[in-house]
């Protein structure tokens, strides 16, 4: 979610090596490829919704009413949909600790993933009670079901994670703080995206405006390093898959 289209895609372009190209959802939509494969969207509507420049992840469901309903049924908040987006559905949504995440129901561009070699690498959820958090996205997300092709939700080296056709694309800490100053401490899901070159993707970075991130104890295990875009935006570049 960023405030201005062209500026965002301008940095991320330069910093990752991406390209845009438009969608069915608008002009103030945009969709990021690597190397011909899709990574990431763009939608310039922070400044309009005044919410916060940030990175959210997007989940796949078979039917996002049916999705919403069970985010609500289990104490949690569904913000903005599901509404109607182009090719799909889509609902902005907040877990019971306040970490923001999106549902889609709707045609996905093919070779959209997580957790191969292009962007994003892998999503890590940091929030209050990791077990928690995944008896709730279990249940409403369908994570550890029977059907093929279902995530498979493992306890690793005191974290939650995720795998995917073999690949982690998620990891749940636990720890954060509700009340917390400092935004990457508070629970949120934190996108990961590989870089060829760490140092090379700061040098660019920060040349255009953005910032290093101090470390936070306890989340950041030195597989990464945490960004600022210019409006804000927090991301971590990394050359190494989670754990």
């Amino acid at each position: 979610m960023a405030r201005d289209l062209r500026a965002a895609e301008g940095f991320y372009g330069a910093v990752f090596g991406w390209e845009f190209r438009p969608t069915r959802l608008g002009e103030e939509f945009s969709v990021a490829f690597l190397d011909g494969a899709p990574v990431a969207g763009i939608g310039a509507l922070a400044r309009r919704l005044a919410v916060a420049v940030a990175w959210t992840p997007y989940f796949a469901v078979d039917n996002a009413d049916a999705a919403a309903a069970r985010i609500r049924e289990r104490s949690a908040t569904v913000a903005v949909g599901p509404l109607s987006f182009g090719t799909g559905r889509a609902a902005l949504a907040a877990d019971r600790d306040g970490a923001a995440f999106g549902i889609w129901e709707g045609r996905v561009i093919p070779d959209w993933s997580v957790g191969r070699d292009k962007a994003p690498a892998w999503l890590e959820l940091r929030t209050r009670d990791a077990f928690d958090a995944a008896i709730f996205y279990a249940e409403v997300l369908d994570w550890a079901c029977e059907r093929p092709g279902c995530c498979e939700v493992a306890y690793e080296d005191d974290h939650v994670v995720l795998r995917h056709a073999g690949d982690a694309v998620a990891r749940l800490t636990g720890g954060a703080v509700e009340a917390a100053p400092d935004p990457q401490i508070r629970p949120r899901w934190h996108v990961h995206f590989y870089v060829p070159d760490t140092e090379a993707a700061i040098q660019t970075a920060t040349r255009l405006g953005g910032s290093v991130v101090p470390p936070v104890e306890g989340y950041d295990d030195g597989t990464g390093v945490t960004l600022r875009d210019p409006d804000g935006g927090l991301f971590t570049v990394t050359t190494r898959e989670p754990g």
